[in-house]
């Protein structure tokens, strides 16, 4: 199965638990990740109580960890900020990995990776694809892009049969969900 995560903007903006819950409502993905790196403890918990309830299981934090047992969560993302899962946690653990040699490296350790820059960046200027399309087929023959690993970077919605056909098992989306 392919898998479409959605990734917030950093900052929090007018009507975004509304739209998180349209995007998980209607198909858009299947999971969203909740990725606020500046915000307050209190502001993402704001957050939280405002997308119904129902769609919690569908959440992934990247910040403020304690939250996710309290709102029933599905998962956390790994980064240099929190780079380590609470004790006990029991749910999806995702992390960011940024060459084909750390994936082959760390993929196990996670239910999933993320492999970026695939394409050149929507959300960040200057944030351009790390791989050449012979890289990324030389890593799928040999095992290394497969169901665990996620294609991340300048990843659009019109992509997603390309990502697929590349042998990733998902895709995370950031700036073309946000236009």
């Amino acid at each position: 199965m392919f898998t479409t995560i959605i990734i917030t903007q950093p900052c929090f903006v007018d009507g975004e638990a509304e739209r998180i819950a349209e995007f998980l409502r209607n198909g858009t993905c299947e999971y969203l990740h909740i990725r606020k790196p500046d915000a307050k403890r209190e502001d993402m918990e704001r957050l939280l109580m405002s997308i119904p309830t129902e769609l919690h299981c569908r959440l992934t934090l990247h910040e403020h960890f304690e939250l996710a047992g309290k709102y029933n969560l599905h998962g956390l993302h790994i980064n240099s900020r929190n780079p380590s899962v609470p004790s006990g946690f029991k749910g999806c653990v995702s992390r960011s990995l940024h060459s084909i040699d750390e994936v082959a490296r760390l993929k196990n350790g996670y239910s999933f990776v993320s492999l970026s820059p695939i394409f050149d960046s929507i959300s960040k200027q200057g944030y351009n694809s790390a791989f050449t399309p012979e890289q990324l087929s030389a890593a799928k023959s040999k095992g290394i892009i497969d169901e665990k690993v996620f294609a991340l970077g300048g990843v659009t919605f019109a992509l997603l049969p390309t990502v697929k056909a590349m042998g990733f098992g998902g895709a995370m989306i950031l700036g073309d969900a946000w236009r």
